[in-house]
């Protein structure tokens, strides 16, 4: 039997699922009444899985919500072609091909062995889950100046191997590993 969530127990990063289609919270705000009898409602902030549409929308708190059947798998990124973006599921290790809408873009931050958790609904792929830093080359950069911190900005822009453009630090060179958080797409540090 499913599993069932009540709409004031979804937080940030809960899965559920609302007329047959998986969604993630993005955002949930909980609203109580200060009058007698009013009723608890829920904001809720989501994300659907299969097409990436947010939307938001307000449900009464004891409604529920099915669990849905996602599942996980670990799978690592080989390479793209013609055909789409192509992974290898680290448990039955099948290939799988990913199309450009569900891949998305993910692809900046994926280089060639980047293992990743692959979102599966009903058995069908239908997203990713990055992990929360990858490490990437430096291939474009500048030489930072002294001078350039004047402006109170100690960075400079660079371009990674995926072709992601990100600012880092000044001492940062051309060649050097660097790590990247997937969610705010910003330098997090060297690798």
């Amino acid at each position: 039997m499913a599993v069932l969530i009540d709409a004031i127990n979804v937080k940030k990063r809960t899965l559920f699922e609302l007329e047959n289609i998986p969604f993630v919270c993005l955002d949930a705000e909980v609203s109580t009444p200060t009058a007698r009898g009013g009723q608890t409602l829920v904001r809720l902030k989501c994300r659907n899985l299969l097409n990436s549409a947010v939307f938001e929308k307000t449900f009464k708190a004891g409604e529920k919500f099915k669990e849905p059947d996602l599942q996980k798998v670990p799978a690592s990124y080989l390479y793209s072609d013609g055909s789409g973006y192509h992974f290898l599921d680290q448990d039955s290790f099948e290939t799988l091909t990913l199309a450009d809408e569900v891949v998305g873009t993910a692809i900046e931050l994926l280089i060639e062995g980047t293992v990743v958790e692959l979102l599966k609904y009903n058995g069908n792929p239908i997203g990713l889950e990055l992990p929360t830093f990858v490490e990437l080359e430096v291939t474009v950069s500048e030489p930072g100046v002294r001078g350039d911190s004047s402006s109170g900005s100690v960075t400079k822009p660079a371009t990674l191997q995926t072709g992601l453009e990100i600012r880092v630090p000044l001492f940062i060179k051309q060649g050097e590993k660097v790590k990247v958080s997937t969610e705010t797409r910003l330098f997090a540090g060297r690798a």
